[in-house]
């Protein structure tokens, strides 16, 4: 997750410089007074959006893969732990019933 984290501001960065790029060489306007910093980074991150849907697609599958499999894994034993308890309580009834 985090190598996707990483990719994926890096390709941020990269459009950040880019538009801040257009920007100053008036390909794209300016924004209102001091907003230009702000109209950079919003402009910035609505392209950086779609590129890394598509670009990141592949790591994004194998992360979801990892986390899919930490998750079962922690339900497994939440599960184990669960029925270590229902034997052991079921245990202790039975002692309790034959005293």
């Amino acid at each position: 997750m985090l190598r996707y984290t990483l990719m994926r501001l890096g390709i941020f960065a990269g459009c950040l410089v880019v538009v801040w790029g257009a920007v100053y060489s008036g390909i794209f306007p300016r924004g209102f007074g001091d907003s230009n910093i702000l109209w950079v980074l919003l402009l910035s991150l609505v392209l950086s959006a779609p590129i890394s849907w598509v670009v990141l697609r592949k790591e994004r599958d194998r992360a979801s893969v990892q986390i899919v499999q930490k998750v079962d894994r922690v339900k497994a034993n939440l599960e184990a732990n669960r029925s270590q308890e229902d034997l052991a309580d079921d245990a202790a009834r039975a002692q309790g019933q034959t005293s």
